[in-house]
């Protein structure tokens, strides 16, 4: 199996590298939409930082439309992790209005103080989620005492999900993960989230 891992440099993407490669997977990092050959199987979307300054940045590697080809027409799959979760949305209201990819027609906006109270921005640690109505293999084996690793100020509302995602909660429930058809996103790091993590690695290579 080969996995392309997006390079749009946000993010230290060797830890996803180490965690694929500890699987079993062939790597390819994508620097341009060139690298996106036939033989790759899977995408992995990974990134810290910015929506906006991510957005600019897959925009200057020239890689959108290659991205929607490979993952829209050509249904492969895709996994967005943290920030590359987001930018598979519609919109972020991240330093400003910026518009995603529209893989999902999802939106995402900053934690509300008003909404968390006393917790602290950005949300970072291990919690737990909750699957809501799943039907698959991407969240099997993942349960209540589950653990993930999140570190983020800005959240994806749950809205146009209706089975097949996951919430956690702080101060306010958030999409903590969701598969629709080939699209795959987590909010948490899943590379830095020790055996649940790497088991939803596994799970979104080999869901069918």
């Amino acid at each position: 199996m080969k996995v392309g891992i997006i390079n749009f440099k946000m993010g230290n993407i060797n830890s996803v590298k180490n965690a694929l490669e500890y699987l079993g997977c062939q790597t390819v990092i994508i620097n341009n939409r060139d690298h996106l050959k036939d033989e790759i199987s899977h995408i992995i979307l990974p990134g810290v930082g910015s929506f906006k300054d991510a957005m600019n940045n897959l925009r200057s590697m020239l890689i959108i439309e290659k991205l929607r080809e490979e993952v829209l027409i050509k249904k492969k799959k895709i996994l967005g992790i943290c920030l590359g979760m987001q930018l598979l949305g519609s919109s972020s209201t991240e330093d400003g209005f910026t518009n995603g990819l529209s893989f999902v027609e999802n939106k995402v906006t900053r934690f509300n103080i008003e909404d968390i109270g006393n917790l602290q921005i950005p949300h970072i640690g291990f919690n737990n989620i909750k699957v809501i109505k799943s039907n698959n293999k991407f969240f099997s084996n993942v349960d209540e005492k589950s653990n993930f690793y999140f570190v983020h100020s800005y959240k994806m509302d749950v809205e146009n999900f209706s089975q097949n995602f996951a919430t956690c909660n702080y101060g306010i429930d958030f999409l903590a993960a969701f598969q629709k058809d080939n699209i795959y996103g987590t909010q948490f790091h899943p590379e830095k989230s020790q055996s649940c993590g790497i088991e939803l690695i596994f799970n979104f290579l080999n869901n069918k």
